[in-house]
């Protein structure tokens, strides 16, 4: 249990220490992980669709996706002011909850037909996006350095099972809404909605203690010896500064190709003749594939290092680019291949990426940027879904895929030279 059933609290040097605290938290994380990723995969994979019907437009098919994620830049800015103040759990509970709002306000859109509501609700709507993507900082908190990479993976598998469940739920969320009389392609935001908001719920009550005050609570009681002195001068203040903006690197690179290409797969299936049911399976084996692995990435960083791992991301998006710019349109096996290595890539970025960042910053100015971090995340991700439909309009999708592919090699050059410096 935790310490709030004890009528004397220890101190918290102890409690940060005792791995029945962070077992709790991680639980608690997971819980709203699960819920979460239903919510998240709703967007994706009926987002770019009900846009394209409501504007008949292809080109503007990416818009929905890069609203979403523009909308995840500020909130990851308010989140993390939030729990920079206040903790990790009224920040991640309020991202939780606007998600939730900006849900039925897409749903509302459908049943107007507004274009411009469904492009306001869509940027609120993405308040989840970055509150999913900052719920695994919290699991890091009280992690042991050797085991960060662990703890943030658990964080991140857990989103798993809803973001599996939630886009093979498209077809029957899509009965529910008609049997509501409302537009089918509304239903997945039902289950969103209803989703972010039990995330929102389960974080307002049960993460307590809060994770980043009980590590900083600690931090300050222990001695002065053993508080690490990140910038005690130029040279450290240099590496961490290096560090953080490799750790960025990677996690920017590799969610804008990601985003890009995930975008546009849904529509190029349905131009092909494909299904929203075939749509949707692909997209769960994508999302699956993202955070899936997720253990296991965890250990091969904490094992071989963030360097080695965020290569082999470069790689793995370089393969997916290639194989779903050759797959034909309606080859769903080979789509779905070049989906999974899509969300493998993205898996190994972000991880080995959120290895970098949080071993590099200290306690004391974490939380905010981690923050910046994910705003610069959100702005790539905005910025490869509303290119994708313009590329897609004038090029088409194996342009599109292959390109993505080619951007992820990005991140190679900078790793070697941070694995040299490494080795001097």
């Amino acid at each position: 249990m935790t310490s709030e059933t004890s009528t004397t609290a220890p101190p918290p040097a102890e409690l940060a220490a005792d791995p029945a605290v962070q077992r709790h938290i991680l639980r608690v994380l997971v819980t709203s992980q699960i819920l979460s990723g239903a919510g998240l995969a709703a967007g994706i994979t009926v987002g770019a669709l009900l846009a394209q019907d409501m504007l008949g437009s292809t080109g503007l098919a990416g818009l929905p996706s890069a609203l979403f994620t523009a909308g995840s830049a500020l909130t990851a800015i308010v989140v993390s002011r939030i729990s920079a103040a206040r903790g990790r759990r009224p920040g991640l509970a309020l991202g939780y909850a606007t998600g939730a709002v900006g849900s039925v306000g897409v749903i509302a859109a459908a049943a107007l037909d507004s274009p411009v509501l469904l492009f306001l609700a869509l940027f609120v709507y993405g308040a989840g996006t970055a509150t999913n993507l900052q719920a695994r900082y919290a699991g890091a908190d009280l992690a042991a350095p050797g085991h960060r990479a662990r703890a943030i993976s658990t964080v991140l598998v857990a989103t798993t099972l809803g973001g599996v469940l939630g886009p093979n739920l498209a077809a029957p969320t899509g009965d529910l809404a008609e049997a509501l009389h409302l537009p089918r392609l509304a239903g997945p935001f039902l289950l969103g909605g209803v989703a972010y908001a039990a995330a929102a719920l389960v974080l307002a009550t049960r993460l307590r203690p809060d994770p980043l005050l009980l590590a900083r609570a600690a931090a300050a009681a222990a001695p002065a010896a053993e508080t690490p002195a990140d910038t005690a001068d130029g040279t450290s203040t240099a590496r961490t500064r290096n560090r953080v903006l490799l750790g960025a690197q990677v996690m920017v690179v590799t969610q804008l190709v990601m985003v890009g290409v995930m975008t546009m797969t849904p529509v190029h299936m349905h131009d092909a003749g494909q299904g929203t049911a075939a749509a949707g399976f692909v997209i769960a084996l994508h999302v699956a594939a993202m955070y899936l692995p997720s253990p296991l990435t965890g250990r091969l960083v904490d094992r071989h290092g963030p360097l080695t791992v965020g290569a082999a991301a470069g790689l793995t998006l370089l393969a997916a680019g290639v194989l779903a710019a050759l797959a034909p349109a309606d080859s769903l096996p080979l789509l779905a291949l070049a989906l999974v290595l899509l969300g493998l890539g993205w898996n190994f970025g972000l991880v080995s990426g959120t290895a970098i960042l949080t071993d590099a910053v200290p306690l004391a100015t974490r939380a905010k940027t981690q923050g910046s971090v994910d705003v610069a995340i959100a702005i790539s991700g905005a910025t490869g879904g509303l290119a994708s439909g313009a590329v897609v309009d004038l090029a088409g999708y194996p342009v599109l895929a292959f390109g993505g592919g080619l951007v992820a090699l990005l991140i190679l050059p900078a790793l070697a030279t941070a694995a040299t410096r490494a080795r001097r």
